[in-house]
């Protein structure tokens, strides 16, 4: 069996961010659980769990419309990466123990590293916003 490499992580990454269409986003958000569960459970995955819940966050927030500053590239990146986790029987079927999530994790990690800096940025957002909220509510009390 190949192994599989970061070149054909990138082009997985790119096949599935190629499929993505708007509505797709609201579905992926509905199985956001299912994912962060297989994730969790996965052992290879597992260290990517964090950046996956920011994945979430971002795409939970530009789909509501709370965030728009990041490129439609980025966001079918980072859906298509989620859609192919959330696969079973991608190019290295999950149920192959020990190495059935090695592509899960090429293609996260390949999304990770197209969409570092609007994540970075997502963040920093997040957390002004959520500093705001929170200066907003110490001052109503």
């Amino acid at each position: 069996m190949a192994t599989f490499s970061e070149s054909k992580a990138n082009e997985q990454l790119n096949t599935e961010a190629g499929k993505v269409r708007r509505d797709d986003v609201a579905d992926l958000l509905s199985r956001q659980k299912a994912i962060e569960d297989k994730v969790r459970n996965s052992g290879k995955l597992n260290r990517f769990s964090t950046d996956i819940r920011l994945m979430f966050s971002m795409l939970g927030d530009y789909w509501r419309g709370n965030y728009r500053q990041v490129p439609w590239k980025s966001i079918a990146a980072i859906a298509g990466a989620l859609i192919y986790v959330l696969n079973p029987l991608d190019l290295i079927p999950d149920l192959l123990l020990g190495i059935g999530f090695l592509d899960d994790a090429g293609v996260v990690a390949a999304c990770l590293t197209f969409v570092e800096s609007d994540l970075l940025r997502y963040a920093a957002w997040k957390e002004r916003t959520e500093q705001t909220a929170t200066t907003m509510v110490q001052g109503h009390q």
